[in-house]
């Protein structure tokens, strides 16, 4: 599914990042931001979070959907560059039979939690994510429709 950039216009994708935030609660028990908060106000709160937002579709080779402020600038990519990305291109070369091990597992149990890994920014900075959360996402009719990720730290690694 491809997605516009989110902004005040489009409600930050309101719809489809509550999908997020739902699926999220439903896996985990908890919720990304305050429960009370209404579709848009939730979506702009995730959009400018302090943590890393991420999803990709559900095709044979997944590419990025999704991507807040946060891990737009981790990442080095504009929201438009961010979200042309196989998601797989995100990890190192050196991690990436890990990170489809991990996503296969999540795929099956639904998230993982404190995941860590390697990842490569745009302009080759490797850093390792770590107290990561990843979850199936579901849409309003209950379909699968892909994986998001949640980074709470990271840390650039020497050249």
């Amino acid at each position: 599914m491809s997605l516009p950039e989110p902004s005040p216009a489009n409600g930050f994708l309101a719809e489809y990042v509550q999908c997020l935030a739902l699926s999220y609660q439903r896996v985990s028990g908890f919720a990304l931001a305050d429960p009370t908060l209404d579709p848009k106000a939730l979506a702009c709160f995730l959009y400018h979070a302090p943590f890393a937002l991420v999803s990709h579709d559900a095709g044979e080779d997944p590419v990025f959907n999704y991507a807040n402020l946060t891990a737009q600038r981790l990442f080095e990519m504009d929201f438009k560059t961010f979200t042309r990305l196989p998601s797989r291109l995100s990890a190192a070369p050196s991690a990436q039979t890990e990170r489809e091990l991990v996503l296969k597992a999540v795929k099956t149990k639904g998230y993982c939690a404190d995941y860590c890994g390697v990842r490569i920014s745009r302009s080759g900075k490797r850093f390792r994510i770590e107290q990561a959360e990843i979850w199936n996402v579901y849409d309003r009719t209950g379909a699968f429709c892909g994986q998001a990720a949640r980074i709470m730290r990271w840390r650039f690694l020497d050249a």
